[in-house]
Parts: structure tokens; C-alpha cells; sequence
């Protein structure tokens, strides 16, 4: 996949594209929809299948104080697109230029001048320009004017709720991890670099990878069956981890991510991981002491061997992180 971060690197043969426009933030469901009509629709045409997205999120420039807490970085979030077939992306940077744009100027200048719009895919409640001042019927309008067409694609819904990334980050901050992979196709992960943590780990209960996460939507307090990925080699394990404040050994006012690795850590101790979150085992909560936290811990680790062998013969292929 090609991968654009301004328009001063978009090639002159970016185009013929078909395009879809947004955030994308989590990559979910919904998201899904509109990228593999995307990819087929560029494989029917002989168009390339393309992304606009953008970063920061534009709720940062305009409103930063309703701007969302993110559930993927870009760079996550175009390595899902991947996943489906997008064939190359622009992560626009939003400055203060861009969010300035008239519905008219962006269309014209961005999607189809520089980026060769051939069609252009959206959610039924896109918005575009300055103030969102462009709609769907806008982006439709643009279109017979500039000489590409437009689809809309519907919302999906689960259990009669719209699939959306604020209800992915409600139920994910709710600890509801198996709801959240639901929307998202996928279990909810964090990623990041292996730091320090404060040593008891190794010395007192069982050792630990702590992870630094660099995504800013974080799962509830509690303990989770999660997988493992190094992100430098590719090894995975089955693992738990526990979310929280170990509040057995004195809150330190500082949240930790601590991973457990089921099966034996062989060669090098990875420097880079993803923790995918599919299902939650328990709160988090105070021991009397270090023993009777490691015998929880031991059983946590049956609980979520348990759960990963039914899994398995359920799906009948191995877990990905």
C-alpha cells in the first residue's frame, strides 16, 4: 500500500481513484462496508481504490474540546485498510488551510485535481468543507459539475444500534471487550513500546511485559484473556492482562498495562508489541498480599487458556493480535 502524509508527496498518477473521504478512526464495521464497495467498485472500473483521511482528527483544529479520544493511530488505521484491498491512502494534515476550504475549493482543488477522483464513496452522514458546510448533496452536486460520480453507502447497525467509533469507544472505556470486537470485526488493541515497569512483577507475583501505549482509548480497569504480538518478528502468545492501578501493592496514581505471556517467552524479550483485548475476565481489585494475588493471577491464566481453546475449535483456525 502507498502511503501519502501531505499533497506535496501525491503523485501525478495517484488517479483515476475511486475515493472514500473520513476519519476512519478504528476501522470498524461500518468503515468495512464502505471499503470493500470501494475495492470492488476500482476493480470493476480499472480505478485505483484510494483513502483521504486525516490527522489530526479535524475536531483538534476546530473544536478541540469535543475532539474524540482516538481508538487507532494513522498508521494503525491504514494497515487496516490494507487489510481490505485499499491500494494507496493521503493522511492529510488538517491545518488550519484545509479546515478553511469551501465545500466547492476542497472538491476541486484536493479530490479531484490532485487525487483523480473517478467516483467518490461516503457514509450517509458525511460532511465536508468549512463548517461542514458540504453534505452528501453537496458532494453530489460537485460531482456532475467535476465529472465524478458519487455512492452512498448506509450505516450498519448490530442489535439496533449504529455502528459508529463513539459507540466502539463507549464500549470499549465500558470494558466490554467482546462487544467492541463485534463492531470492530477484530478485538480491540493497544500498541506500543515494552517499558519498565516498577520491578514487583518478576520479584513477587509472575514476570511482565508493560506496555507504553501510544493509542489514546484506553479498556476499563480489570483483568483480560488478550493476545500478544511482538511487532518486530511477529511472534505471538496467548496472554492476560491486567489493567489498573495495582492497588494490592499501594496505588501508585499512575495506570499500568500489564501483560502475562501464557507460553514460554523464547529468545529476545520483545521491544514493541500489540495486546488485543477480546474478552474480559474480571475487575480489578486488592489482595491481602503477593501470594494470594499470583495464585489469582494462576488462575486467570487457566480461565483465559479456557477460553482461547474454545475459541479456537469454535473458529478453527489459529488467533491473530
Amino acid at each position: 500500500m502507498r502511503v501519502y502524509r501531505s499533497l506535496a508527496e501525491v503523485p501525478a498518477d495517484f488517479g483515476p481513484s475511486a475515493l472514500t473521504i473520513g476519519n476512519f478512526d478504528g476501522v470498524h464495521t461500518g468503515h468495512r462496508r464502505i471499503l470493500r464497495r470501494l475495492v470492488a467498485l476500482a476493480g470493476e472500473r480499472g480505478w485505483k481504490p484510494s483513502v483521504l483521511t486525516f490527522d489530526p482528527h479535524p475536531a483538534r483544529v476546530v473544536a478541540p474540546e469535543r475532539a474524540p479520544l482516538l481508538l487507532t493511530s494513522p498508521a494503525r488505521r491504514v494497515e487496516l485498510m490494507a487489510e481490505e484491498g485499499v491500494s494507496q491512502a493521503l493522511i492529510l494534515p488538517f491545518v488550519p488551510e484545509v479546515a478553511h476550504l469551501s465545500p466547492e475549493r476542497f472538491v476541486e482543488e484536493i479530490v479531484v485535481n490532485r487525487l483523480g477522483a473517478r467516483a467518490a464513496l461516503v457514509g450517509d452522514n458525511f460532511r465536508f468543507g468549512y463548517r461542514h458546510a458540504g453534505d452528501v448533496r453537496a458532494l453530489q452536486e460537485l460531482g456532475r459539475r467535476f465529472g465524478y460520480g458519487v455512492e452512498v453507502v448506509a450505516a450498519v447497525s448490530w442489535r439496533g444500534r449504529i455502528v459508529s467509533s463513539s459507540a466502539v469507544r463507549e464500549l470499549v472505556g465500558a470494558g466490554q471487550a467482546s462487544l467492541a470486537a463485534r463492531l470492530l470485526e477484530r478485538p480491540y488493541a493497544l500498541e506500543g513500546e515494552v517499558v519498565g515497569g516498577r520491578g514487583m512483577g518478576s520479584t513477587l507475583t509472575v514476570p511482565t511485559l508493560n506496555l507504553g501505549a501510544v493509542a489514546e482509548t484506553i479498556p476499563a480497569s480489570g483483568v483480560y484473556a488478550t493476545r500478544t504480538r511482538d511487532l518486530d518478528d511477529g511472534r505471538e502468545w496467548d496472554s492476560i492482562t491486567n489493567i489498573g492501578w495495582r492497588p494490592t501493592f499501594g496505588e501508585s496514581g499512575e495506570r499500568t498495562i500489564e501483560t502475562f505471556l501464557l507460553d514460554p517467552l523464547e529468545g529476545a524479550s520483545p521491544r514493541r508489541i500489540r495486546v488485543a483485548f477480546p474478552r474480559r475476565l474480571r475487575d480489578e481489585r486488592k489482595f491481602a498480599s503477593a501470594d494470594e494475588l499470583k495464585a489469582q493471577i494462576l488462575k486467570d491464566a487457566r480461565a483465559a487458556r479456557n477460553y482461547f481453546r474454545r475459541v479456537r475449535a469454535w473458529v478453527g483456525r489459529p488467533l491473530a493480535a
